[in-house]
């Protein structure tokens, strides 16, 4: 391998044949009911082949078995752990703490351990001092020479070097440790087990655990009451779905088959230079709000103009959907070089949650107030869910997330009924990231979307009937968890379907009832590519085949934030006459 030949010993590391196939999506065609692991005879040989070639590379080779980010169920340990030909078992033991067990129980003899006790998913510093209380044990287990300190995943799910951060609070910054931190904790751990412990690196760690244990800025006594008094009710909003559809279309008089979009509109280039002048004090407050009005009076005139019918703002004001509103939330600290990579080449900075959330002041209605003074028409206040900033953050770990999330949807709820006596009507509450949270094991599944729906209904649960609640969902191959969205109980829906070939349409065919609103979105915003208004108006009957037309929504697939305005604006155009087309077929059909 050329990295050997600089000198640099590295794990050459494959996905095995059995996740592979199970992370697999089936081709366009093939019935849902077929058997990925039926390909295991046509895949294995094809692995064999790249372990030959390992092996003569390697000259030899020893083979480590690495699961991670659950515990591994009894039979499947079992199974695991009787392989032949393997040398090594890796085990996540911060998210796989009933494996210990297991490995107390029985581990293969010679065979060697790689003890994940290092957290590889998160930012925070370990507990060294418990975490060589268990390599101690599992010492005596497996053996000293046998037992391998290691970190429960890859670190590519971490930020890389706490160094870079110099202007991060000194007191939050002793509490995390990124990659680079990490491998020093395992080496340290390492050390300690073969009895060269560095007391004074144990010492500064305890330290730090104490500070962040016993730091007033970590708990809000008030916030702590507070979802402590949200048990014993499912916050349901009072009527039924139909009655407040009713109560809403009497206050909106929208036409069917009503147009919007999703939140955002493209962020210009001179619009992000506005904002980060402001962010480093080069412009007046005064300059900026004039320039962000001035943004948002564009947008609302692009959309009257085309002749939509449920406007948005356009959120010029924000960086991120997430970051903004973590910025003005208390317990949240930011970054300057916290990257990871989210996929592709694509990377995030995630905020992250040091202690109890709530919120000092109202964070969007100024600005969702303004956009509705603009306009007659309706104007959606546009807020990111509970859920989606739970999972899109790095999140503490001193608590359960569910209890992290409720504090967040405590204060959602009250920017939510802030908005509402703003003159907001239609408010929007994102849960582009509902999914994403999903436990591994599908057996862990009903807690997690059970809390996870609770935090939805907590935002929305005291506004008024004729107060419409969106919500938007991106990635979302929801077949399986359609109930738990319904349960949600929002008023209207937009769930993504213009790049799944209509896969979420199969769910009404198989006779899903779904009584509220509900946008598949008509056009991929994703591409440049402007879908045609014939092309928009087959996608619209395509729906009216499942769906009701007093329940279609029209829209596109996504904010338009990193699109063109030469782009969007002759998309939406298309997007409004192919609704306009389908209102007059229908209409003529009667």
């Amino acid at each position: 391998m050329a990295i050997n030949k600089l000198g640099v010993e590295t794990v050459p590391v494959l996905v095995g044949p059995v996740s592979y196939l199970l992370l697999s999506k089936l081709a366009k065609g093939v019935d849902k009911s077929f058997d990925l692991l039926s390909l295991l005879p046509k895949v294995i040989p094809i692995y064999n082949a790249a372990y030959a070639g390992l092996e003569s590379t390697l000259s030899g080779l020893n083979v480590l078995v690495e699961t991670y980010f659950a515990d591994v169920p009894a039979e499947a340990y079992k199974t695991l752990t009787s392989l032949k030909g393997v040398t090594a078992f890796g085990f996540d033991l911060i998210r796989g703490t009933k494996t210990i067990d297991l490995i107390k129980s029985s581990f293969p003899k010679g065979k060697y351990l790689f003890a994940g006790v290092v957290d590889g998913r998160n930012i925070w510093a370990n507990d060294l001092a418990a975490s060589l209380i268990t390599l101690q044990s599992l010492e005596g287990v497996v053996g000293k020479d046998k037992l391998v300190v290691s970190t429960s995943c890859s670190l590519l799910h971490t930020a890389v070097d706490l160094v870079n951060e110099t202007k991060l609070d000194a007191e939050i910054k002793s509490w995390l440790a990124f990659a680079a931190q990490k491998v020093v904790e395992v080496d340290a751990l390492a050390k300690a087990l073969a009895g060269q412990k560095n007391e004074s690196f144990f010492s500064a760690n305890a330290a730090a655990l104490s500070s962040r244990r016993s730091s007033p800025r970590v708990t809000n006594e008030s916030v702590q009451k507070a979802a402590a008094a949200l048990k014993g009710s499912d916050h349901r909003r009072a009527t039924e779905v139909s009655t407040r559809l009713d109560a809403q279309q009497k206050k909106l008089n929208l036409p069917i088959l009503p147009t919007t979009t999703i939140g955002s509109f493209p962020q210009t280039v001179e619009l992000r230079r506005v904002r980060r002048e402001y962010k480093a004090k080069k412009i007046s407050e005064e300059d900026y709000v004039k320039a962000i009005k001035e943004e948002i009076k564009k947008v609302v005139d692009i959309q009257e103009d085309l002749d939509i019918d449920v406007l948005v703002h356009g959120e010029p004001e924000r960086n991120d959907m997430v970051e903004y509103f973590g910025e003005q939330l208390s317990g949240f600290a930011f970054t300057a070089n916290g990257w990871v990579q989210s996929y592709g080449s694509r990377c995030v900075k995630p905020p992250i949650i040091y202690g109890d959330v709530s919120r000092p002041k109202p964070m969007t209605v100024f600005w969702s107030s303004t956009a509705q003074s603009m306009t007659k028409r309706p104007m959606k206040g546009m807020l990111t869910g509970p859920v989606t900033i739970l999972n899109w953050f790095f999140v503490r770990n001193d608590q359960p997330r569910h209890e992290t999330c409720y504090q967040i949807a405590l204060a959602i709820k009250d920017e939510v009924e802030d908005l509402e006596k703003g003159g907001i009507g239609v408010i929007q509450i994102d849960e582009a990231a509902l999914r994403e949270g999903l436990p591994l094991r599908k057996a862990e599944h009903s807690f997690y979307l059970d809390w996870a729906v609770h935090s939805f209904r907590i935002t929305n649960c005291g506004v008024q009937d004729s107060t419409q609640i969106h919500t938007h969902m991106c990635y979302s191959n929801f077949n399986d968890n359609i109930h738990s969205i319904i349960d949600m109980d929002a008023d209207v829906i937009t769930i993504e379907n213009s790049r799944s070939d209509e896969k979420l349409l199969s769910v009404f065919r198989e006779g899903v009832k779904y009584g509220a609103g509900i946008g598949p979105r008509v056009y991929d915003i994703h591409s440049p590519r402007i879908a045609s208004t014939d092309e928009i108006a087959d996608r619209i009957n395509k729906m009216l085949a499942v769906l009701e037309q007093n329940i279609l929504w029209v829209n596109p697939d996504c904010g338009l934030k990193t699109r063109k305005y030469t782009e969007v604006k002759p998309a939406l155009k298309n997007m409004v006459h192919a609704a306009k087309l389908i209102r007059s077929q229908l209409a003529s059909a009667k």
